[in-house]
């Protein structure tokens, strides 16, 4: 987001609520020269995920966390902005732990191990569960996230593109 501008504004409350006495708004504008306005109402989904890329990036670099969970950071985008959000996240995996639950195969692709999480109904109640992916079963699930259920060459040809190079 080349234009882009954000803005952290105090303030003070004349009485205390749960949370205290300050009063902060995130102010944002995606675009050349417009007014800085409240994240809720000016960003997009996708610009709203970009934002909270950048900002978990800062601290986590600021504060060096051992660990970082993105979940579904990576919602509202596609195409050149996941993969360089993928970038992003497999640069951070450099200096400590990233968790990336996602759906796009932009992102997974980049991932040093990739997991698959499901659940199976069973009798009584229903069972999440977690499992590693073999380098043939990665190339399977990003080709579903690519094209679907339906396995077809392209897409599995499209998937081990994407893990070979990452």
């Amino acid at each position: 987001m080349p234009n882009a501008r954000f803005n952290v504004e105090f303030s003070t409350r004349e009485n205390p609520e749960n949370d205290g006495l300050d009063q902060i708004r995130f102010l944002f504008s995606a675009n050349k020269n417009a007014p800085l306005q409240p994240v809720e109402q000016t960003a997009s989904g996708g610009e709203i995920s970009r934002l909270m890329l950048c900002i978990k990036a800062l601290i986590s670099g600021i504060m060096a966390l051992p660990t970082i969970v993105f979940d579904e950071i990576d919602t509202g985008v596609s195409g050149e902005v996941a993969d360089k959000m993928g970038d992003i996240m497999k640069e951070l995996g450099q200096n400590m732990q990233v968790f990336t639950i996602t759906h796009l195969p932009q992102v997974a692709s980049k991932g040093a191990e990739h997991y698959f999480v499901y659940k199976e109904d069973r009798e009584e109640t229903t069972v999440t569960s977690i499992r590693r992916l073999t380098f043939n079963e990665r190339v399977e699930e990003l080709a579903r996230m690519l094209s679907g259920s339906a396995l077809t060459e392209s897409a599995l040809a499209n998937a081990r593109d994407l893990l070979l190079r990452n």
